[in-house]
């Protein structure tokens, strides 16, 4: 039975981990949330008291941590990655800058264990339904290795190329795309509250007409709440706009849309709504705006 080593019991990442042992697997995870591992004892896992607790026998050490500085901590500062088994595989599925994933993928792989890039795609509703879309840079023998767990974790998996940091690129682009399309909604929405018109009827309207995208009919309906449930947070976004700049400035091509998408994101979080759930950069149009 594959032995899976799980670091990040986030939202995302207790569904996914829950997943795994749903679908026979042994897993351990770790977490400095302690009641995200209460939460994978009940549900069949195993909690560990470190990362390199958790890496030891490991088959598979999953990375589903919030930015490149905690998955470099994990791997080196706590001693994960040696504490892995010689023929053990690194799965990064967080989403990181495409360069600094080649780098990773260098250091682990200069130990002998494999590197498998594979940001996910899918929010929380995407993890507690295993209906994941991951996006694999990684030669295909190493992919191979681990698409079980991954399956178990996602409807579809795409192989996006052979190199480690293709998969983070892909998710880049996908995480301009969203980024746009959700400030493009916060906007359009905005202007029909200064307008005056009802708002609930013309968001069924745009739902309904060719102006509608997956991004205006998840956040739409948040964007009207006064505090909604926070799925994905506005300093989220920041972060992986950034992300998506910074991917730009490395191929040397203008992004004037995401640039803009980003100024939003960022106006939010400086008023003190990073924490608040991403529909709510429509906040940044009503405060620009004197409304």
């Amino acid at each position: 039975m594959t032995h899976i080593a799980f670091i990040g019991l986030g939202a995302m990442g207790s569904a996914m981990a829950h997943n795994l042992v749903q679908a026979a697997f042994t897993v351990t995870g770790f977490d400095l949330n302690k009641d995200a591992l209460a939460a994978l004892v009940r549900s069949g896992g195993q909690a560990a008291d470190s990362a390199a607790a958790a890496a030891r026998d490991a088959d598979v050490l999953i990375l589903m941590v919030v930015n490149m500085d905690q998955a470099k901590a994990v791997l080196f500062d706590q001693g994960a990655l040696a504490a892995l088994p010689a023929h053990a595989s690194v799965c990064l599925m967080a989403t990181c800058p495409p360069a600094a994933v080649r780098d990773l993928a260098k250091q682990v792989c200069a130990t002998g264990r494999g590197f498998v890039d594979c940001p996910v795609s899918g929010g929380v509703a995407g993890a507690r339904d295993a209906s994941l879309t991951i996006m694999v840079g990684a030669p295909a023998p190493d992919l191979d290795a681990v698409r079980p767990v991954l399956a178990a974790l996602g409807a579809r998996i795409f192989h996006v190329g052979p190199n480690a940091g293709q998969g983070a690129s892909v998710k880049a682009i996908n995480q301009l795309l969203c980024g746009v399309q959700l400030v493009a909604a916060a906007e359009a929405l905005a202007l029909g509250e200064r307008e005056g018109v009802d708002t609930n009827v013309l968001l069924d309207i745009l739902q309904g007409s060719s102006a509608s995208s997956w991004m205006l009919s998840d956040r739409g309906p948040r964007m009207l709440q006064d505090a909604p449930e926070v799925t994905s947070a506005v300093d989220i976004f920041v972060k992986d706009m950034t992300i998506a700049l910074d991917a730009g400035r490395a191929a040397k091509m203008g992004l004037p849309l995401a640039s803009v998408a980003m100024q939003l994101f960022a106006a939010e979080s400086g008023a003190g709504g990073g924490r608040n759930d991403d529909s709510q950069v429509i906040r940044a149009y009503r405060r620009m705006n004197g409304f």
